[in-house]
């Protein structure tokens, strides 16, 4: 007998439908276009998937990163978040020695990558000229947020890497009246905040070459907030793709990267 898919998976097939063919932003479509045409020149001989790109993980994740947006030859070009650049390679490899990635790189959409109780998305979906979008941009693409969000209904902590995720995190809150005001949310590296609904909210730096090279993210401040995660998520139980997730290595990546820890109430 055939299986029915999941509702979950459905409504992000749907949800991730309407982000590739989203059309609200002409500016940010037209570069990422641009930049699919002219090409780096290491990939040449690729093709670009120069849309919208939507998220991409487990449908049952407990664990929400976003990011800013879809680097030029980085998700532009793959179609997949942190997928094919720098950032990606700094932080699929943290995420894969937790247990919460089946491989330590993400090279494109077709690697068979799989993720563990985790979704990454980000709060703009196509690529902004010098890495920034407008406000305007930044509200268009909120509906696409809201949406995928509201997909995930086992969600328990949100990762936000760097302020912009984070202030577009906070005024999805804000707009459906779980906050109050954003200013009483401060971004930081390590920034911890139990949510009125619930969820936690964490803030890292943002794993850019600009971050990484200069040393103000290193691997071990990164693991940390993803730690941290795991624990706020209760992610317990082993998956048989992913074996690093056992309470023994779980451990062993505490003693590793183990450091203070930083709750605030609002």
């Amino acid at each position: 007998m055939q299986q029915n898919p999941s509702p979950a998976l459905t409504v992000l097939q749907s949800v991730q439908k309407g982000i590739v063919t989203c059309t609200r932003c002409p500016r940010l479509r037209a570069y990422g276009e641009r930049i699919g045409e002219v090409k780096r020149r290491a990939y040449r001989d690729q093709e670009y998937w120069a849309k919208p790109v939507p998220g991409f993980g487990d449908p049952r994740a407990r664990i929400l990163v976003l990011g800013l947006a879809p680097g030029a030859h980085g998700a532009n070009r793959t179609g997949r978040p942190f997928t094919g650049d720098a950032s990606g390679d700094f932080m699929y490899d943290v995420l894969h020695e937790l247990g919460l990635a089946s491989k330590p790189k993400a090279v494109s959409r077709d690697d068979g990558l799989k993720l563990h109780k985790l979704w990454i998305a980000a709060v703009v979906r196509c690529a902004p000229p010098g890495d920034k979008p407008t406000p305007q941009e930044i509200r268009n693409c909120s509906r696409h947020l809201a949406a995928e969000i509201a997909a995930l209904p086992q969600v328990r902590v949100v990762v936000c890497l760097g302020k912009i995720a984070w202030d577009g995190y906070l005024a999805h809150l804000l707009g459906l009246g779980i906050i109050e005001r954003r200013s009483a949310y401060i971004f930081g590296h390590g920034a911890e905040y139990a949510l009125p609904n619930g969820i936690t909210l964490l803030g890292s730096y943002h794993p850019s070459l600009r971050n990484t090279n200069t040393g103000r993210l290193n691997r071990p401040m990164f693991s940390r907030v993803f730690l941290r995660a795991v624990d706020l998520a209760g992610i317990r139980e082993p998956d048989p793709y992913f074996p690093a997730t056992s309470a023994q290595l779980r451990e062993s990546q505490y003693m590793k990267y183990g450091g203070k820890r930083c709750v605030r109430n609002i």
